[in-house]
């Protein structure tokens, strides 16, 4: 028997979510998540996949409420689900476990077989996303401790930025503290620039190689990238997630000096300043909502702070398409992906507004249309394709695990 699944796990502070895929066709097999662990009253959401996507006639679908006290317990319940599916982690079809890894720092470019060297690297990169590879490293660790003679992958979401030119990552600020302590430009989101960037060009008919594409990843979180060739040769986040786009509680780009100003007249701390532009910015500081679909229904109805956040919002965007379409000099898809990306047709609408002399126009009834399948939404005279494709993190990362385990 051929091991060819793959089980993906994002293990996040107080959650993980996972997949099981088999990569012989690319199919799921199962989904789920644990949220609130360490509460009482955790939750665990499984559900076995028959067919393309739909779940099990037959109770496919499970829920377990109460607590799990922490993210072995959350693993164990995990892999105890599977197995009542006759899919467990000892299973011989599984060939590998794939992990999401937030932050690789310069080492990690690339899909990456987890030993005792790469875990304590992975640890040493904490400075430098402390509210996520800690989570990564625990997950990691239970899962080598639940299935040690399997192999583990590690998938960096800055890895698909590790492309950019050296100008580009660098900040312009003194070389020798730069380089003391790491401060460059990383970017996230890669998993998923890098699978809508390919599914593009497919969608194009054409070779990733010859396809140049303005990846626009806009969920609560939001970032854009330039990809020339299948390669990013620029990104908006930067040493953090807090560089770039208007985002659901995140400032984006901002005048360093605020921080500085907050400081000295406002009184507040550093972690006051972090919290401020994390986590209480962005939709949610200008208007109370972090939700565009809240957003975009109270705009509607008159709301000024509402319609004042969208406006900055797409701003925001058409800022960076604009300047993108520069670096990339020629330009052949502009891909929407994320939740708000894929749904929200008024965000694409208005944020590609005005831009015909980039070649860009909507066909606004295809780009009114909900569809779950990727498609083209620009209008047939269009220079440049504009592109809705959903994206799938966890497939790209088993494939990239995959890929990496059996070659």
């Amino acid at each position: 028997m051929t091991a060819s699944r793959v089980l993906v796990l994002n293990s996040g502070s107080s959650s993980v979510k996972y997949q099981l895929l088999d990569m012989a066709d690319r199919s799921r097999l199962a989904v789920g998540l644990v949220e609130r662990i360490g509460e009482e009253t955790s939750r665990l959401v499984h559900e076995r996949i028959t067919g393309d996507s739909a779940p099990d006639a037959a109770g496919g679908k499970r829920e377990q409420l109460g607590p799990i006290a922490d993210h072995e317990a959350a693993l164990k319940a995990v892999a105890a689900e599977l197995a009542a599916d006759g899919m467990g982690l000892d299973s011989p079809e599984l060939a590998a476990v794939g992990h999401r890894v937030v932050h690789g720092g310069t080492r990690f470019t690339q899909p990456t077989v987890i030993d005792d060297e790469v875990l304590a690297e992975i640890r040493n990169l904490i400075p430098l996303a402390p509210l996520h590879n800690p989570a990564n490293v625990t997950g990691i660790e239970v899962a080598r401790s639940l299935r040690a003679d399997l192999p583990q992958v590690a998938v960096f979401d800055t890895a698909f930025h590790s492309t950019m030119p050296e100008h580009v990552a660098r900040y312009a600020i003194d070389a020798a503290t730069a380089d003391a302590y790491s401060i460059r430009r990383y970017g996230f989101h890669g998993t998923s620039h890098a699978y809508v960037s390919r599914a593009t060009a497919a969608l194009l008919g054409r070779p990733v190689e010859d396809v140049n594409v303005i990846v626009l990843h806009l969920g609560n979180g939001a970032s854009a990238s330039a990809v020339r060739g299948g390669v990013c040769v620029e990104t908006s986040m930067g040493l953090t997630p807090l560089e770039g786009l208007v985002m659901g509680t995140r400032s984006g780009d901002l005048d360093p000096a605020v921080v500085f100003h907050l400081a000295r007249v406002g009184g507040l701390s550093v972690d006051e300043i972090d919290s401020l532009l994390n986590k209480k910015s962005g939709l949610l500081g200008m208007c109370g909502d972090n939700d565009m679909r809240e957003v975009l229904r109270r705009a509607g109805e008159g709301d000024e702070a509402a319609s004042l956040a969208f406006a900055a919002y797409v701003h925001r965007l058409k800022k960076y398409i604009g300047a993108y379409s520069a670096v990339l000099g020629r330009v052949d898809a502009v891909a929407f992906t994320a939740g708000v990306g894929e749904n929200a047709h008024q965000v694409r609408e208005a944020a590609l507004d005005g831009l015909a002399e980039l070649g860009l126009a909507l066909d606004l009834e295809a780009n009114a249309a909900r569809s779950p399948q990727p498609r083209l939404v620009s209008a047939e005279y269009a220079r440049v394709a504009v592109a809705v494709v959903p994206t799938d993190e966890e497939l790209e990362i088993a494939t990239q695990a995959y890929a990496l385990v059996t070659h």
